[in-house]
């Protein structure tokens, strides 16, 4: 999954291989979510705070993050299926706090069992219910805080 400003279309291949290391990564406009299963479906909260909360104690991970956003909206996107909504921000700027999840272990470890499942002409129909029913729910949380005004950018330099 990804979280990006609206404007902000070009994605970053360096934030998204450093995804793949620390699960959650970005490039200050893109916020890269990194899931270990492509087909259940996953959680993703943007909470603002005045002040954000350290993660659980029983958060599955986590790691400090910043996300910029000039337009004041975040786009959630899925990667290869398109945007799955929007959240718009009190005011633009440099929101910073913590990227935390949940159940990704057990949700990769429930897909790779269905995958297992004997091959026959049910299969597939098999898949899509047992996807639809995961007894667990792959979630990610952005516990982020308003921090400053967004950078201005000069566009003659361009």
């Amino acid at each position: 999954m990804e979280v990006y400003d609206a404007d902000a279309y070009l994605g970053d291949d360096d934030a998204m291989a450093a995804a793949h290391r620390q699960v959650v990564a970005g490039n200050g406009y893109h916020l890269y979510l990194l899931s270990l299963q492509p087909d259940i479906g996953v959680q993703v909260t943007i909470r603002l705070w005045d002040t954000p909360p350290a993660p659980p104690t029983d958060a599955e991970g986590h790691v400090p993050t910043s996300i910029e956003s000039e337009t004041g909206v975040l786009v959630v996107n899925q990667l290869g299926y398109g945007p799955a909504g929007d959240m718009t921000l009190p005011r633009p700027g440099v929101y910073e706090g913590y990227a935390w999840w949940e159940n990704r272990q057990a949700t990769a470890d429930y897909y790779e069992a269905t995958l297992r499942h004997p091959t026959d002409d049910t299969f597939e129909n098999h898949l899509t219910q047992a996807w639809n029913n995961c007894p667990v729910t792959e979630r990610y949380v952005l516990d982020l805080a308003y921090s400053r005004e967004p950078e201005v950018v000069d566009e003659d330099e361009f």
